[in-house]
């Protein structure tokens, strides 16, 4: 094995295990960007390939940017705060129902916003909601959590990790909701009913208030939902003709917020300066890390023992990548894990069903552990804002319970 292949791994090791780790509580980015540069400046990876490797992230960086403008404003505007405020109210009193409404926000959030969304944003509503009601707030936010990846493979706009995993080969909206709408609703349906069983005690001691108070949704709250629906209709639509997504996501959001920004006379400083803009570098980081793992044969010596796999039986092929890249997000993360798949998926012609595996895999697996995904590090982010400390191990003896149920479903009806 090449001594200059063996430096490049270990310096990917090293940079992944300081994304997750966050060695000196130093931001993720700057792991991902040491990691990334190292590899140009140590001449194990040519600038033209960190380049290429940067730029094939483009499509992905755009989706970001407008999914965080418009998860931003939607904050400032505070229609997550109304709608957590408005499940309170409807839930009547009852922990149960409420455990249920804001699942399904956090669902419709998901699907809509991407699981980013509902880990920033929806979080924190969520915790200010049920505090005001009188409740323990982390049932609840355990909904957050688990529902934010339990409904991202709805749409193609549900994940930045769909756009990782499929790039430019993105299904048509048809052919992906033929794929991924009945994993989808296993994975969401199968997801609910193992969370509500963990949590039936906590929900059972709980009384809570019927109305909390809050603000009526402002013009600009009303205008943002509305433009959040007509981003909805303009992706859905550019997926259905076979269009990237990250161009009309950037517009899309960045009209939006202008517009609402423009009618209420605010500065565009106020959501700009609360973007998670450090997830750029962060990406594009883990674009050039998985470039080099490519230019060292890595993503080869993977593809091919993936076909020898679909050779003796696509099914249990299926099966295997799905579960093995499941149990690999919450090793690496699910975002480098994605772009492995990604360079995988794109090298090869691989059956329908096993690139679902591989999608499913992406995208569900990571409910088992803490650092599985980037929108539940979001979401332990945001929950240490507010004094609250969930434990690796906590969380991993829920995620345990919770998630091979979906999980297999989800594969069970990607693989029929």
């Amino acid at each position: 094995m090449p001594s200059d292949a063996i430096w490049a791994w270990s310096i990917i090791v090293a940079a992944t295990a300081g994304v997750i780790i966050r060695p000196f509580r130093l931001p993720e980015a700057i792991w991902a960007v040491i990691g990334a540069g190292a590899l140009v400046l140590l001449g194990l990876l040519p600038r033209q390939d960190a380049l290429t490797g940067i730029e094939k992230g483009v499509d992905v960086y755009l989706f970001l940017i407008g999914m965080m403008l418009i998860a931003e404003l939607a904050r400032l505007e505070g229609l997550f705060d109304y709608l957590a405020a408005l499940a309170v109210e409807y839930a009547a009193g009852s922990p149960q129902r409420l455990f249920l409404l804001i699942y399904l926000v956090g669902t419709v959030v998901t699907v809509l916003l991407s699981n980013d969304a509902t880990a920033i944003v929806l979080t924190p509503a969520v915790y200010a909601a049920t505090r005001a009601a009188g409740a323990k707030p982390l049932p609840y936010l355990f909904v957050c959590a688990f529902i934010a990846n339990a409904a991202s493979f709805v749409l193609p706009i549900s994940n930045p990790a769909n756009l990782v995993v499929f790039g430019a080969r993105m299904p048509h909206l048809t052919e992906w909701l033929r794929q991924f709408a009945l994993p989808s609703l296993a994975s969401i349906v199968l997801t609910f009913v193992v969370l509500r069983i963990t949590q039936h005690r906590a929900l059972k001691q709980e009384i809570i208030e019927r109305r909390v108070p809050h603000k009526a949704l402002s013009r600009g709250g009303k205008l943002t939902a509305i433009g959040i629906a007509a981003i909805g209709v303009v992706l859905i639509t550019a997926s259905a003709l076979d269009k990237q997504l990250g161009p009309p996501t950037f517009i899309c959001g960045a009209v939006t917020t202008g517009l609402v920004l423009l009618l209420s006379r605010q500065s565009p400083m106020s959501v700009l300066k609360h973007v998670s803009w450090s997830v750029l570098p962060l990406v594009g980081g883990l674009f050039v890390m998985v470039e080099a793992l490519v230019k060292t044969g890595v993503i080869g010596h993977l593809s091919a023992l993936l076909h020898e796999a679909v050779a003796q039986s696509v099914p249990g092929a299926g099966w295997s990548v799905g579960i093995a890249t499941a149990i690999a997000t919450n090793i690496a993360n699910n975002l480098p894990v994605g772009l492995v798949a990604g360079s995988i998926v794109a090298a090869d012609h691989l059956p329908t069903s096993v690139v679902s595996a591989i999608l499913i895999g992406v995208d569900l697996g990571p409910n088992f552990s803490i650092t599985g995904s980037l929108a539940t590090i979001l979401w332990l982010v945001a929950l240490r804002r507010e004094k609250i400390e969930v434990g690796a191990w906590p969380f991993l003896k829920l995620g345990l319970l919770v998630t091979p149920p979906a999980l297999i479903a989800a594969l069970a009806a990607a693989i029929r």
